[in-house]
């Protein structure tokens, strides 16, 4: 199934998963990595079980958490989408990381991002989803968009 987000303030809907303000980071020449950030919610329960995007050669679930007063990144092999509560991947938390760039993501492009959710049923589906690249200093909803 292709649903493709248009837009940060649109939503993407596969089965039960929806997709809300997901956006990208933008990098400057030379930068190799950036993070995709969005908010997940699945009405049944789920699990982000991997992503990839044509932008990047590697895309991998990351979480980032304080450990002994050292704030450490690391990639997950998987994201629990607890049934009907939101999941925020968001600067400092939760995200997906792009790595090995293409080539430099700018303010206003797109990134076209497909992400693997395995349901209750233990099958796996691919939602497609295409996040807005905001400036590099972004680090959540730009000013004047509301969040309801």
């Amino acid at each position: 199934m292709a649903i493709l987000l248009c837009g940060s303030a649109t939503a993407v809907f596969a089965a039960d998963v929806e997709v809300k303000n997901a956006w990208v980071r933008g990098t400057v020449p030379g930068q190799q990595a950036t993070g995709a950030f969005m908010e997940i919610v699945s009405q049944s329960g789920a699990t982000l079980v991997g992503a990839a995007s044509p932008a990047a050669a590697i895309t991998e679930i990351h979480e980032m958490k304080m450990e002994g007063g050292v704030m450490k990144m690391r990639s997950i092999p998987r994201l629990p989408l607890p049934a009907g509560k939101p999941v925020q991947l968001g600067p400092g938390g939760y995200h997906v990381m792009l790595i090995k760039l293409k080539q430099p993501l700018q303010k206003g492009d797109s990134v076209a991002l497909t992400l693997q959710v395995e349901g209750q049923d233990k099958k796996t589906e691919a939602v497609e989803v295409r996040a807005e690249v905001r400036d590099l200093a972004a680090v959540a909803a730009p000013s004047g968009e509301h969040k309801y």
